[in-house]
């Protein structure tokens, strides 16, 4: 995921891993233990640096998944071509170190104090942000109303299903699966475009806020529609993806 952010300030540490989870076939969440962490805010992400035998180089930035106050975790979705995720996904082991510095960020997060209701919308693993924000705003007893519309290719390609199917207290959470569904699926089947959100978005003179997460086409097309629902551009916040590999 390629962002623009500022760095200065930031040195790099080295973290040992605490736990890997499974979350789907392409996809784990590591738990890390950084020497000196000095906390982050909900939509904040990170630097890994894998340095090879040879000297080579690669970084890349992931979000972090966990809230604030959690054991500090991010969640990596594995590209088969990329230069880092196949091995962080396939590779590294609980007791591992890994390279990273951080939290990096200061627009795309999300404190109780900004209160809501919160449109969060995600494509693929943009989701991960998302759900940190959503972890934040139930540990912090914010009763702020919040809406994740969660686009997947398959239900098996759900990440942190588990976790937010049992979402409530006025957090409610809409699969749209895009590429087929299960026998007796009834939810929605559809890309997040104009037409859905004009159903499931919060209406605009309520002042959600919105946070977008995934590919590039999706957060454009997203932001736009929302935005033609009458959704002041300063309340729709935007990350992409980025083409850099993974």
């Amino acid at each position: 995921m390629e962002r623009t952010a500022l760095r200065r300030g930031l040195t790099w540490q080295t973290a040992t891993v605490t736990a890997i989870t499974s979350e789907t076939t392409r996809v784990s969440t590591i738990v890390l233990d950084p020497p000196d962490w000095p906390g982050h805010q909900a939509g904040q992400h990170l630097d890994v640096r894998l340095t090879a035998e040879d000297g080579y180089v690669a970084e890349r930035s992931y979000s972090i998944a966990s809230a604030p106050g959690e054991p500090l975790a991010i969640t990596v979705e594995r590209l088969d071509d990329g230069e880092v995720s196949p091995y962080l996904t396939r590779e590294l082991r609980v007791g591992d170190q890994l390279e990273l510095r951080g939290p990096i960020g200061g627009y795309f997060v999300w404190e109780p104090a900004d209160g809501g209701p919160l449109l969060l919308l995600a494509g693929g693993s943009g989701v991960v942000p998302l759900r940190c924000i959503l972890r934040h705003r139930q540990r912090s007893g914010s009763d702020a109303p919040a809406r994740l519309v969660y686009s997947a290719r398959t239900l098996p390609d759900v990440i942190y299903r588990a976790e937010l199917d049992h979402y409530g207290d006025g957090a409610q959470v809409e699969y749209t699966l895009t590429r087929s569904q299960p026998p007796g699926w009834t939810g929605y089947t559809r890309r997040i475009d104009a037409a859905l959100l004009a159903e499931l978005a919060w209406p605009a003179g309520e002042r959600p806020l919105a946070f977008i997460c995934g590919p590039t086409n999706f957060v454009e097309a997203a932001a736009a529609a929302l935005v033609g629902l009458g959704y002041p551009a300063e309340r729709v916040k935007t990350e992409r993806f980025g083409a850099t590999g993974g």
